[in-house]
């Protein structure tokens, strides 16, 4: 009845599933079995046989026992986007005396849970960024392990998040501003809270400033999935449909995007400006130097790591609301007036 049939491994999550319990009770049974009626952890215990399960006698899922380690949990480590949270979370990490482990999940949500299944063992506490998961999910996951997310607003677990909107609504400003009647958006992961805030937000000011404002993607958020939006856009420009101006999901599609409509022939920003969002170290190397968002990621980085250490060590989260900081228009040499 409770059998797997086939899966790879199994988690408390599963055993929880089967005996209709909270992942919580599960982790209690096994770490603090006295906490837990005899009765339910007695059934736990058979159904976690049937199950196959057996508990890592290293895990420290709700014991008193503390690893002293902090997970960060990326959704792509290459991207340049990251770096300067890492290295706010590994700061806010050493100065508690914590040792940092990063992991990825390549975008996947399947991998995403994967990994913080295993984190929960390991680690005291988790920063996740880029999260794509599914809201309950993550919040099943942040009944077990101290978590704090970052960019991603759930109900019930605490985050931090940049200002995306009022990024987004800078940026269309901006170019309300330079004379561009229509913008349009270069679309990120479909299940990426920050793209679908960026697009929310693009439009309301379109429809504010009098901005038509359109959308193209999704688009792998990277180089190369920006240079297919710049094969499209450039193929749009050609039928005479293409907007004078885009804003990028994050600065590597901006990066994509200029380098494929520059080889097509097109020229930046005479034929098209472009906004970014991140404000990464690439924003200045490429030509012409990307216009972009910018957002305090180190700051993010340590107030996420903070605050997920002090819920590791029995503090409790005292706010529904995410922790918001704020983001400025960065203005280079990819954005001009259109030409007539």
């Amino acid at each position: 009845m409770h059998r797997t049939g086939g899966r790879r491994s199994t988690t408390i999550y599963h055993v929880a599933e089967a005996a209709g319990v909270a992942p919580s009770t599960v982790s209690r049974a096994f770490s603090r079995p006295g906490r837990v009626n005899a009765e339910t952890a007695e059934r736990i215990r058979t159904i976690a046989a049937e199950l196959g399960y057996r508990a890592n006698p290293q895990a420290r899922a709700l014991s008193t026992t503390r690893t002293m380690m902090l997970a960060v949990v990326l959704a792509d480590v290459t991207n340049p986007g990251f770096f300067d949270l890492v290295r706010g979370a590994g700061s806010a990490a050493r100065e508690a005396g914590y040792t940092m482990m990063l992991a990825e999940s390549q975008e996947s949500p399947e991998r995403e849970r994967e990994i913080l299944e295993a984190m929960s063992a390991s680690a005291d506490g988790i920063v996740l960024a880029g999260a794509r998961m599914s809201d309950a999910g993550i919040r099943q996951i942040a009944k077990v392990t101290p978590i704090v997310l970052v960019n991603r607003d759930v109900t019930g677990v605490p985050s931090v998040v940049v200002d995306l909107a009022r990024g987004a609504r800078s940026s269309a400003e901006y170019l309300h501003g330079l004379g561009h009647t229509e913008v349009t958006y270069l679309s990120g992961p479909e299940a990426s809270w920050p793209d679908g805030m960026r697009w929310q937000a693009l439009r309301e000011a379109g429809a504010q400033l009098g901005m038509r404002v359109r959308r193209s993607g999704p688009y792998r958020p990277t180089v190369a999935g920006g240079v297919r939006a710049g094969v499209n856009w450039w193929e749009a420009s050609r039928a005479g449909t293409a907007s004078s101006a885009v804003v990028a999901y994050n600065d590597l599609l901006a990066i994509g995007f200029i380098r494929a409509v520059s080889k097509s022939g097109g020229r930046i920003p005479d034929d098209v400006s472009v906004v970014g969002f991140d404000n990464t170290t690439s924003a200045e190397l490429i030509t012409p130097e990307l216009t972009t968002v910018a957002a305090p990621l180190h700051e993010v980085g340590v107030t996420a790591a903070t605050n997920v250490i002090a819920l590791a060590r029995g503090a409790t989260a005292t706010r529904s609301e995410p922790v918001v900081v704020p983001t400025r228009l960065v203005q280079r040499d990819s954005c001009a007036a259109p030409r007539p």
